[in-house]
């Protein structure tokens, strides 16, 4: 099944046409290697030549699948995917940039993502400049002549901002330089990057896309072949290539996509306007609350604000810390986009890596507190947080 249909029909069918035996499911090819009819087709397939599979490292019939699945639900033709989100990333990075280049990235960024572009690449004379990309005229005044890759998270990690995709995505192309966006945080199923105009967006599939909280993958879509091209030989050379185990898991994990992210976001929104009401928190970021700054944006640009919040309490850090000590049922962990409500600590947890003045920078206080809501009851969740504000 290709990719007509609406976004559930996607979800459940799009690259999963069955194999000889007939199976429904699409199974797990758990192969290294794959057998060539004889001499000729063997070297046709690695001149390019000719379709077919290799080793699984440069392709595989489970992986291939998900990647036909995910493209589709992004709206885009050409997908790959990797062993983890920071393997999506670190192909993004090392495929786009080169010695002397120059990336503009979103200050408030998955800690790692950030890391790697502002510290490691930095070794080999890539240059970055990291600022509030929901302000596009900040954009603008980061760009330099070398500027070649402008990457951004909409919405952010923690802070919950977002960047207008499509008029960055014109700053960018108009300034010769890419776009990829990171949609982790919203999915396919809440926002389409491409459509907007980006070049390249980005999953760690280990969130919403899996769903279950037990795989670590990660995916770029596209819709340019050469950038396809230039991407897949970067991964395979690097060697971060998605295991068809993973792939079969997150291809399940997909068929309930859409159901998931309702649902848990119809709890989010219930527990961001509970959190607002209370006394003893000082502010609330939820993409679906009039108050967040670009709440207007977020209609516009996404299909519904989704399932993470931030907020601090009047106490700081100390009344963070007694609360994630305190509740019950979320689960003090981090990650985001499974069936289960987690809560963290970005300071000391996901964004430790940075230095303090780089996170209030990014508008990561020392008493955020992120919370990814999951699928329960949302009277359990109400309750959970109640008696642990409690005891604040």
């Amino acid at each position: 099944m290709g990719k007509e249909g609406g976004f559930f029909t996607k979800m459940v069918h799009a690259g999963q046409e069955p194999d000889w035996t007939g199976a429904v499911t699409v199974p797990i090819y758990q192969t290294s290697s794959f057998a060539f009819p004889d001499a000729d087709v063997g070297a046709a397939r690695f001149e390019g030549r000719e379709e077919g599979f290799i080793y699984t490292r440069l392709g595989n019939p489970t992986i291939r699948a998900l990647e036909e699945n995910v493209a589709a639900l992004e709206n885009g033709e050409y997908a790959i995917a990797t062993a983890s989100g920071m393997g999506a990333v670190s192909t993004v990075f090392l495929t786009l940039l080169a010695q002397g280049q120059h990336m503009v990235g979103t200050a408030s960024l998955y800690g790692p993502s950030r890391v790697l572009g502002e510290k490691h690449l930095a070794r080999f004379g890539v240059q970055s400049t990291w600022v509030d990309t929901s302000d596009p005229a900040r954009v603008v005044r980061a760009l330099r002549p070398n500027t070649r890759l402008v990457y951004v998270e909409s919405p952010s990690n923690p802070a919950m901002t977002l960047t207008d995709i499509a008029a960055v995505a014109t700053l960018a192309h108009e300034h010769g330089a890419l776009l990829v966006v990171d949609n982790t945080f919203a999915s396919p199923y809440l926002q389409k990057p491409l459509d907007l105009g980006a070049d390249v967006s980005l999953h760690s599939v280990s969130k919403f896309l899996n769903g279950h909280g037990d795989v670590i993958g990660g995916i770029l879509v596209t819709r340019d072949r050469e950038l396809a091209a230039a991407l897949r030989k970067t991964m395979t050379l690097l060697g971060c290539n998605m295991d068809p185990h993973q792939a079969f898991l997150v291809l399940r994990g997909i068929k309930t996509l859409g159901l998931r992210v309702a649902r848990a976001q119809e709890n989010a929104l219930g527990i961001a306007q509970y959190l607002e009401s209370h006394p003893k928190v000082a502010w609330v970021r939820y993409i679906g609350l009039p108050s967040h700054p670009q709440y207007e944006l977020g209609k516009r640009q996404m299909a519904g604000p989704g399932c993470v919040l931030s907020f601090e309490l009047k106490g700081g850090l100390a009344a963070a810390k007694k609360l994630l000590n305190s509740v019950r049922l979320a689960t003090l962990a981090v990650s985001l986009g499974g069936v289960e409500t987690l809560i963290e600590h970005p300071a000391t947890m996901t964004h430790a890596s940075l230095a303090r003045e780089e996170r209030l920078e990014a508008g990561i206080s020392d008493g955020l507190v992120r919370l990814a809501v999951g699928i329960e009851d949302l009277e359990d969740l109400l309750a959970d947080l109640d008696q642990a504000l409690a005891r604040v």
